[in-house]
Order: C-alpha cells, then structure tokens, then sequence
C-alpha cells in the first residue's frame, strides 16, 4: 500500500501527461490511502477543468464517480488532534500550504515511521517535504 497525493490520483481520472506513470504504479499496487480532503481536491479540479472547458459536464461526473470508486477501496486518513499539530510542525519546517501540510500529516499518521513508506505525488514541492520526512517518493 502506498499513500496516494491528490496530485498522482488526478492523472488516473483524466487523460494528461502523467497518466501512463501514475496508471502503472497503481496497477502494480492498487492499495490506496489517501486524505480525506482528496474527494474534495479531485472535485475541485474536475470543476475548474470543466469551466475552463477542457471537461463537458458528463466527463466531470464520469471523473467523480471514478473518485466514488476509488474511495470505496482506499484506506482514508481521518482527521485528528495528531494530524493538525503533525501540520502545524510541518508547516514551520518545510515551504507548503495548508492543504499539502495537511495531506502529508495524513501520509505521516497513516506511516506511523515513514522510513521506508512510499508516498506518491506529482508535486515537487510536497515531494521534497515527504523525502526530508523519511518516505520514498514515487515516481522516482
């Protein structure tokens, strides 16, 4: 099981560049936990691809209800008193925002001791973060 950035599960919703990768590792493993503010970053990005009409209606609810799907199967990370003070550190120890903070407190509650626990993003930033907080980051 790996724990799955909103910014890797978006690629398996929607055909763009990272989705060959992001395909491959998750059929080489499709054990999934994840935030559970990921439902509601993925619906935050099908809407605004459907403004920007890259999305008609239908495939925004296509892409929602392969989120519905994915939800059913994927261990969700809860929040919790350890997951906001988890943020709140690390938010004076690395460059994120609130969300990533929140998303990697997730990934390090759901780790218990990283070393070694993968972690996948598309997000360099919160790739960073993850590797200085002891996880192997994929895509390598």
């Amino acid at each position: 099981m790996k724990f799955w950035d909103t910014s890797a599960l978006i690629p398996l919703l929607f055909d763009e560049e990272h989705s060959a990768t992001t395909r491959a590792l998750f059929d080489a493993d499709p054990a999934v936990a994840a935030w559970w503010g990921t439902p509601v970053e993925c619906a935050s990005a099908a809407a605004r691809l459907r403004r920007e009409g890259e999305l008609t209606v239908a495939e925004e609810s296509q892409a929602l209800g392969l989120v519905s799907d994915l939800r059913d199967g994927w261990t969700e990370i809860l929040p919790s008193e350890e997951l906001r003070s988890t943020a709140q550190r690390l938010l004076r120890v690395h460059a994120l925002r609130a969300s990533d903070a929140l998303q990697l407190a997730a990934a390090l509650v759901w780790a218990g001791t990283p070393d070694g626990a993968e972690l996948v993003t598309l997000d360099e930033r919160f790739a960073m973060a993850a590797r200085l907080e002891g996880f192997r980051v994929l895509p390598g």
